[in-house]
């Protein structure tokens, strides 16, 4: 089970740093949160005058998951150390949540509330994956909690261009793996 929630968490990462290498966007109207964020970041968020860092997410994450009725699951894989302030991966422990699509609902409007603009969303078979952004941060929520596996994780990376280059070595050192 561990491993399969990490691949979870691997696979949003890379879908999010694929989209963070592509210039532009697919939409027009700035829902692509990949094309905001390959803008350089001074226009991607707006007026938030601080940097976001990981702390600030995961506290944000954190709130909100647990206002909305989650816990943690803490028997879910960490983020590797090299990309500690760059991404944050918060997973929800969706079988002890009364209604877990509901929670995850309620976590996302919270986000938003809370100045993550909401981009694409994809529902399929009982999934359903949204894209939020904030400053140069880009969160990946999915909620697979209709299936058996019963996942619900939210992973946020910084497309900021520190945390890019990070983020591709890191992926360069697992493809030789």
């Amino acid at each position: 089970m561990r491993k399969a929630m990490w691949v979870a968490a691997a696979a949003g990462v890379v879908l999010l740093v694929a989209g963070c290498g592509s210039e532009g966007g697919t939409d027009k109207g700035g829902s692509s949160s990949a094309g905001s964020a390959s803008t350089g970041g001074s226009g991607a968020g707006g007026s938030s005058d601080r940097k976001l860092d990981a702390a600030a997410v995961t506290k944000e994450l954190t709130d909100a998951a647990t206002g909305a009725g989650f816990t943690q699951d803490s028997s879910g894989e960490s983020v590797p150390e090299a990309l500690k302030d760059c991404m944050v991966s918060w997973t929800a422990d969706a079988e002890k949540a009364a209604d877990p699509k509901k929670s995850y609902a309620d976590t996302v409007v919270t986000l938003t509330g809370g100045g993550w603009t909401e981009g694409k969303s994809v529902e399929q078979m009982g999934s359903q994956i949204k894209s939020l952004t904030k400053g140069t941060w880009q969160l990946q929520a999915s909620n697979h909690s209709q299936g058996p596996l019963k996942l619900v994780m939210f992973v946020a990376t910084d497309a900021g261009p520190e945390c890019q280059a990070v983020m591709e070595a890191e992926n360069a050192k697992h493809k030789k793996s």
